[in-house]
């Protein structure tokens, strides 16, 4: 049998759910079909783990990186603090807080249409594209004489970032099935902790050894090294990022199939459908799902609990420390917080449970805001300062998961609600970023109450989303039952 690979693999998706009788299925993509259901499971065990292991190694590798650079960038900010930025920049009162801001603003403008222009271009090109041009605008920041010029800088960074993480998540929902995706989903956002991590060693290096290197301020040579760095990444990422499996050329034939195959045999895995609806009946089928704004409420709220990460180095800080000594005591932190993200993302998605792991990490920093209010010891207050991140980075990913195992198919609605969610998500950076006046200091009690009350809410909008969820399945099932049909697609809890 021939396995010549057809551009629209949508035709599994038919093959699988109709007779193979229908004049409407294609009769050789049926009986590829026909072929992978007729193996048996250990056949698909060993094919999916080489298949997986093939794809980790190509896209995974990349996306990582690329994602620790982005953030890399967007968190240099705050360790420049640490610097003479605030000095030589004139910054006053919370000009800081409007400088962090605004790189929001930028962000959310441009995220929706970032993310429906992806479904029509190459993923690859794309996304390294505006990676390099974010690298470039973020080196320029070392330019910046004034206030407003650092404003302008923030402000077309974040319009320069807005296609990223969306458009990641996006594109590993075409390779990946949904009890699949979670996980990888963590090991991407690892790349926050990294970027924190192996930031605060930069930083310190760099403020401590270049601080006036050639008559420049170690602030800006903060910026010129990672800027620099992101803009060389892209230029090498465009030739080894891949697209989809229809098109990727390091998938044998049978493997783009089987790769195919495999997504459309999961219902809230991608099939190749780019084109099967239109942009605006997408965003009418996005915005019409109630669905949408659940969980739109629910990423707005993790999102707002971590604003404290653009003010990680500043809170530190407060426990007296030296700059350097501060920037390096970041570190072991998000160390933990790294290894905390990868061992709850990967149970997650081995028990297929979201609701409770998001519970159980939002309520864990709720208690880290709580402690560093209520207590005044180095030790206490440090020890808080791990919970905060260690509990709300996990519940992120497992949110991203849910989002795209919630909204199956047509692939351009789920485009529109990632991105919607990410926009209404991100727009909490804007506000959040003003949680930490620096007449709060050192305590910052309004910031700890307020990020206590914000975990709790994430945690109460898990549970209604998981018992929306269970009555949704409950309609599956009777509708099954009064069709006389086999057990099919359930909302992931």
């Amino acid at each position: 049998m021939s396995l010549e690979l057809k551009s629209n693999t949508l035709e599994y998706a038919e093959a699988i759910t109709h007779h193979p009788a229908d004049p409407n299925v294609d009769p050789e993509i049926a009986a590829i079909s026909a072929e992978f259901n007729a193996r048996d499971a250990e056949w698909h065990k060993q094919k999916s783990k080489k298949l997986l292991l093939k794809i980790d190694l190509h896209l995974l590798p990349w996306i990582v990186l690329m994602y620790l650079t982005n953030f890399l960038d967007r968190s240099a900010l705050a360790q420049a603090r640490l610097g003479t930025l605030e000095k030589d920049l004139g910054l006053k009162g919370t000009n800081f807080n409007t400088v962090t801001s605004i790189l929001f603003v930028g962000y959310i403008t441009f995220q929706l249409p970032s993310n429906l222009l992806l479904t029509r271009v190459r993923p690859s090109i794309y996304l390294c594209s505006v990676m390099a041009i974010w690298g470039m605008i973020s080196a320029l920041q070392a330019t910046t004489k004034s206030y407003v010029g650092e404003l302008m800088c923030r402000l077309f960074l974040g319009a320069a970032e807005a296609p990223f993480f969306s458009g990641c998540i996006f594109l590993m929902s075409c390779w990946y099935k949904a009890d699949e995706l979670a996980h990888r989903i963590a090991i991407l956002y690892s790349g926050v902790a990294m970027a924190n991590m192996f930031g605060g060693l930069i930083a310190a290096d760099v403020l401590a050894n270049l601080n006036p290197a050639h008559g420049i301020a170690g602030w800006r040579w903060l910026f010129i090294i990672e800027g620099v760095a992101t803009s060389g990444i892209a230029m090498c990422a465009v030739f080894f990022m891949p697209d989809y499996p229809t098109t990727t050329r390091w998938l044998s034939t049978e493997e783009q199939h089987y790769a195919s195959w495999r997504l459309a045999q999961d219902a809230a895995g991608n099939t190749d459908d780019r084109y099967a609806v239109s942009l605006t009946k997408a965003l009418k089928m996005a915005f019409s799902d109630y669905k949408t704004y659940l969980f739109m409420l629910t990423n707005h709220s993790n999102l707002l609990a971590q604003s404290f990460t653009y003010f990680y180095p500043t809170i530190v800080k407060s426990l007296g420390y030296g700059n350097i000594e501060t920037l390096l005591l970041t570190v072991p932190v998000w160390f933990a917080t790294l290894c905390t993200v990868l061992a709850v993302s990967y149970h997650s998605s081995k028990t297929g449970e979201r609701c409770f792991h998001i519970v159980g990490c939002m309520l864990v920093a709720m208690i880290g805001n709580i402690l560093i209010i209520t207590t005044h010891g180095v030790g206490p207050r440090m020890f808080a300062m791990y919970l905060i991140p260690m509990g709300t980075l996990p519940p992120f990913q497992m949110i991203l998961a849910w989002i795209t195992s919630t909204f199956p198919r047509p692939l351009a609605k789920r485009a529109v609600v990632v991105a919607a969610c990410g926009m209404f998500g991100n727009s909490a950076s804007i506000y959040g970023s003003y949680m930490y006046p620096p007449t709060d200091g050192p305590q910052y009690v309004p910031a700890g109450i307020g990020l206590a009350c914000v975990c709790a809410f994430c945690a109460f909008m898990a549970l209604v989303n998981r018992t929306v969820l269970v009555r949704e399945n409950r309609k599956l099932e009777k509708e099954e039952q009064e069709r006389g049909v086999g057990k099919g697609f359930r909302y992931i809890l």
